[in-house]
């Protein structure tokens, strides 16, 4: 489905102003915004919760979202929905969105997966897990450490069987972060004269001047998860497929809402799109006879001033 059209100047220019507006702002958000209209309203610079909801209503219809609940399931077994709303810069067929759906099912995502706004475009984790590299190997190195000790000191020549048998003590070492002149110093500082057992001194030096544990930084491992059910529902209401019947995105009773709303027109009285209950950006002051104005206007009225009133 790698097919989204490229950022362009006309980009949602099959759309009324309105909508074009809210499609260029959501298709600038970061993944992961609260998609909810009240949520859009509270940062929009412009319009207000109705505004938004219808817009959201038109931009569905239109094919640019659809809301769809997942059901995924972690590595560990345990479960969880994700709610997420899935944007297209280039409108999509109910059959596209249909097959977009169908194909989540089995995807492979993290289990940090995350609601709120999506692309239709995200990239898609590789079925297997990927392979951790292999851990090298700690006793090779300290069976070299422990043979090279006759070339530090004399006094410590370790035979062959000596080496085996301490080779776990020095691997272990090794492993507390220990590196290898951190054992030659160990077990070659403050020797006798004479050495009669270089293997017994250095196991004893091994147990008895072995580093601490170092303490480990735990990361959380990035588990994967499996989607293994999906929903589609309503942009609006929140109502799924499994409780009504979605068409092109929206439950029945939102698309009937809709088009009422598009068949009866402006209401008398009713409120520009741009009316703000909250100060003017900028300015921590409301312009209030400029929103009376345009109410009045709205409603069929003339401006109070044009009345000389």
């Amino acid at each position: 489905m790698g097919d989204e059209d490229p950022h362009a100047e006309q980009d949602f220019a099959h759309l009324p102003d309105r909508e074009r507006d809210l499609a260029l702002y959501i298709d600038h958000l970061h993944d992961g915004h609260a998609m909810g209209y009240k949520a859009i309203a509270a940062h929009h610079p412009r319009y207000g919760q109705q505004a938004v909801r219808s817009s959201m209503k038109l931009l569905t219809v239109a094919g640019h979202l659809r809301h769809i609940r997942e059901h995924i399931t972690v590595e560990d077994n345990s479960m969880r929905w994700v709610t997420r709303t899935y944007w297209s810069r280039t409108p999509r067929s109910p059959e596209w969105w249909a097959e977009f759906a169908r194909a989540r099912k089995g995807r492979i995502v993290t289990e940090a997966y995350a609601p709120g706004l999506a692309r239709t475009e995200e990239p898609e984790l590789p079925e297997e897990p990927l392979e951790e590299a292999a851990p090298e190997e700690s006793g090779s190195a300290a069976y070299r450490t422990l043979a090279e000790l006759r070339d530090a000191d004399p006094r410590m020549p370790l035979s062959d069987s000596d080496c085996q048998a301490l080779e776990n003590l020095a691997a272990e070492w090794l492993s507390r972060g220990a590196a290898p002149h951190d054992i030659t110093k160990a077990l070659t500082d403050g020797l006798p004269a004479t050495v009669a057992n270089p293997g017994g001194l250095a196991r004893n030096r091994l147990e008895t001047k072995m580093p601490p544990k170092k303490a480990k930084i735990r990361q959380k491992a990035t588990r994967r998860a499996r989607i293994d059910r999906v929903i589609m529902c309503c942009v609006t209401c929140d109502a799924d497929e499994l409780t009504t019947k979605i068409v092109d995105g929206l439950c029945l009773d939102c698309r009937a809402e809709i088009e009422a709303e598009e068949a009866a027109g402006p209401l008398p009285g009713y409120v520009p799109d741009t009316f703000l209950t909250a100060p003017a950006q900028g300015t921590g002051v409301v312009d209030v006879t400029r929103w009376a104005d345009e109410v009045r206007r709205a409603g069929g009225l003339r401006p109070k001033a044009a009345r000389g009133v």
